[in-house]
């Protein structure tokens, strides 16, 4: 009986030294594991719950089963035709072998850095391999828009019309094969080659933004803006047209005005001679005499002050002034 018992004791014990030695972990949802012996891999773990290990001799390795996210810096890459553009790329992956991923990078913050360099070198390669446009534009929509200049203020629908023609700028893009998700395509293959060799596999690679360097953005600008000079250019043309068009209606109409208050003014003064003339041959008819004589002094009154010198007064035009008996 008390050889039982201390059977018993030393059982416990060996039990409790094993329990506390840690022979179990716990394998969570999203988690794998790798499990080592003295560095050798003798297995693997991928479903979650509570797992048993040898104490002292087994490792266990945890890794994320979960896809994960990678976001690289942005770099400044030439393209074809050596034009200089930022390109900022994310991308996702997962460990697809956890086995062959200890093996090779082990933990995974190397696990990160090998994809920063396998990504950055083959999004370099690809970027440089084709031109500008087709890290830029996925379609070649762009080509088939129609863009319908809004023109303002403008009530006369056929001047609108003709306005809209000057401000037209038809700019015909150079056609794309490829595109910007081509290029992800073509970014995610090449990349996939080089870490299947990890236990890595990347999802997708994107291409989240693509910016244009300082000497590229300025190119781009004086582009912009010799445009919007065309069309200003168009405006001012159109208003100086406008104006010509106004400024000879406006001599027109003064002309016509004036020719008609001329037209008026002479029907005026014509009835108003008409009248005078009546007047004067009615006294004329009433007294001839002083008729003649008025009219002589009014003669007088005109000419005399302006004579500088009179050389011979022996005239007929001064026999009123001098009298008809007068010698001469």
């Amino acid at each position: 009986m008390k050889k039982t018992i201390t059977v018993l004791v030393v059982v416990f014990v060996l039990l409790v030294v094993f329990l506390l030695l840690g022979p179990f972990y716990i394998l969570y949802e999203g988690e794998q594991a790798v499990i080592t012996r003295f560095g050798k891999i003798i297995g693997t773990a991928a479903e979650s719950g509570l797992k048993i290990k040898v104490p002292l001799v087994d490792t266990v390795v945890k890794y994320p089963k979960m896809i994960l996210s990678w976001d690289g810096d942005a770099q400044r890459l030439p393209t074809k035709e050596n034009q200089f553009i930022w390109v900022d790329t994310t991308a996702r992956w997962q460990i697809t072998d956890p086995a062959l991923f200890y093996e090779s990078v082990n933990s995974l913050t190397s696990g990160v850095a090998r994809l920063d360099d396998i990504i950055d070198s083959t999004i370099r390669t690809v970027i440089s391999e084709h031109y500008l446009n087709e890290a830029v534009r996925n379609t070649n929509k762009i080509n088939e828009m129609n863009v319908i200049e809004q023109v303002q203020n403008i009530d006369n629908l056929e001047d609108a019309e003709q306005l809209r023609n000057l401000t037209v700028t038809n700019t015909q893009q150079e056609s794309i094969k490829i595109g910007r998700e081509g290029l992800s395509g073509d970014i995610l293959t090449m990349a996939s080659q080089f870490t299947e060799g990890f236990g890595i596999k990347i999802i997708d690679i994107v291409i989240r933004q693509i910016r244009y360097s300082d000497d590229l953005t300025q190119s781009v600008y004086q582009r912009m803006i010799k445009e919007r000079n065309q069309i200003a250019e168009a405006y001012r043309s159109y208003g100086e047209g406008q104006q010509a068009k106004w400024v000879g209606k406006t001599e027109n109409d003064k002309k016509n005005i004036l020719s008609q208050a001329y037209a008026k003014a002479e029907q005026i003064k014509g009835v108003a001679d008409a009248k005078a003339t009546n007047i004067y041959a009615n006294a004329y008819e009433a007294d001839p005499e002083f008729f003649n004589l008025w009219r002589v002094l009014e003669s007088y009154k005109k000419t005399i002050p302006n004579l500088d010198k009179i050389l011979s007064t022996d005239m007929a035009y001064f026999d009123m002034l001098y009298g008809v008996e007068t010698n001469r």
